[in-house]
């Protein structure tokens, strides 16, 4: 939940500077809505699969893809790109999120989940 986090914080605040480099300021609200998009769609596939194969190597999985597309965002060279590389990387964000909740519920004691779950809320 932290890595999707701090995600968004760093890109918001890198955005201007990134689209600057890039030459694609007509494409600029395109990399904040993939990574959007991506996680809407990804969060109930990584929520039923979670189910249905467990959620350990789900989300393992959803790490593996969200560090793949963190690094080849750093190697983009066009908008197209950054673009791509966000949804694949949102893809890995949705993941994230709703298996670290998943887990979190599965481990953690009714009485006391709420402790764990209000800092990612």
């Amino acid at each position: 939940m932290f890595l999707s986090a701090m995600d968004q914080t760093i890109v918001g605040t890198a955005l201007p500077t990134i689209v600057g480099d890039l030459g694609g300021a007509a494409h600029m609200a395109w990399i904040l809505t993939a990574y959007t998009l991506a996680i809407t769609v990804a969060m109930p596939v990584y929520g039923k699969l979670g189910d249905l194969v467990g959620r350990k190597n789900l989300f393992l999985v959803a790490i593996g893809l969200f560090l793949i597309g963190s690094a080849l965002c750093g190697t983009a060279t066009s908008m197209m790109q950054l673009i791509i590389y966000r949804a694949i990387q949102g893809l890995g964000g949705g993941g994230l999120m709703i298996s670290s909740q998943a887990i979190t519920g599965d481990l953690i004691p009714p009485r006391v989940r709420g402790t764990y779950m209000a800092p990612m809320g």
